[in-house]
C-alpha cells in the first residue's frame, strides 16, 4: 500500500510580508520532510478573510484540523505533519 505525503494548507494573500517569511520556512521544511502544500489566497473568499484576515500567515493540517498562526518556526511547522 502506498502512503501519500501529509498535506498542509497555507493561508496567505498577496503583499503579506509575514506570509513571505512563512513561505521561506515552508520551503526549508520541504527540504527536510515530504509533504504536499495547498496555498489558499484568503482574498478569494470573504469567509476566509473574516476567519484569517488578521491572523495570516496560517498553516493548517486539514486532517487533524490543527493550525498555527504567525509567529511560528520550523519546529512548529514540523509538528503539524
Amino acid at each position: 500500500m502506498v502512503s501519500s505525503a501529509p498535506k498542509l494548507t497555507f493561508y496567505t494573500t498577496v503583499g503579506c510580508h509575514l506570509c513571505e517569511q512563512a513561505e521561506m520556512l515552508l520551503t526549508v521544511l520541504a527540504a527536510e520532510r515530504t509533504y504536499q502544500l495547498e496555498t489558499v489566497d484568503i482574498a478569494s473568499d470573504e469567509a476566509l478573510v473574516n476567519l484569517y484576515g488578521i491572523r495570516i500567515p496560517v498553516v493548517k493540517n486539514p486532517v487533524t484540523k490543527q493550525e498555527i498562526g504567525w509567529p511560528f518556526g520550523l519546529p512548529e511547522l514540523a509538528d503539524l505533519i
